[in-house]
């Protein structure tokens, strides 16, 4: 079945490249017939049909948690004196629809439970989306006439914080008028370079340690 299988896809896609007037290396298509195509086929229990509605059902399941945030924000109903109102489905009680408050530190605890930790994504790519084989894709692109759209320009986090949560995040918190300012990044894991306390010491002439 893989041997059948490479063959007629092979052929269709040879076909389909010269429509489009592309031309493939000799030594690219011998690698590509000479490769061990790997396929699996399984009768479904219940038909054809009801094979590819359980298909849409898992893609609708993944999707909610691969595209979506640990809850939307019309289920938020009020945040009043430092505590959350939120719906929720009570599955121990037939779904129902119920209402749930927590203390806002508490909501956030529980919303932190579910981001990744570092260098976890959701969903990883492979093959020719590989990150590995980007410039491989930009190169097959631009041969076969393929402009990438140009990428909006979003708002940074500051902005959207001011425009939607009424919040500025660099307004002194006390006096409510004077604005803070970065004066030094370093890593989470790491103290910043003793270079760097002594540079900022002499700066403010007080003795670094």
């Amino acid at each position: 079945m893989s041997t059948v299988f490479k063959n007629k896809y092979m052929e269709s896609f040879l076909k389909f490249i010269q429509t489009k007037n592309i031309t493939i290396e000799k030594t690219l298509r011998e690698t590509l017939y000479n490769k061990s195509w790997v396929v699996y086929a399984k009768q479904p229990f219940a038909g054809a049909s009801q094979s590819l509605s359980r298909s849409f059902g898992v893609i609708e399941y993944l999707g909610r948690y691969t595209h979506k945030v640990a809850i939307s924000n019309h289920r938020i109903k009020s945040i009043v004196d430092g505590k959350v109102s939120f719906t929720y489905k009570d599955y121990a009680d037939g779904c129902k629809q119920k209402q749930m408050t927590l203390e806002a530190t508490e909501f956030l605890r529980r919303f932190c439970m579910h981001l990744l930790p570092p260098r976890f994504i959701k969903i990883r790519h492979y093959g020719f989306l590989a990150n590995t084989n980007r410039a491989m894709l930009q190169v097959q692109q631009k041969e076969m006439g393929v402009v990438a759209a140009a990428v909006a320009i979003t708002k940074d986090w500051k902005t959207i914080a001011r425009e939607n949560m009424n919040f500025d995040v660099d307004e002194w918190p006390c006096c409510k008028k004077g604005r803070m300012q970065a004066i030094l990044h370093f890593d989470a894991n790491a103290p910043p370079p003793l270079w760097i306390l002594k540079k900022l010491a002499a700066q403010k002439n007080i003795t670094a340690q």
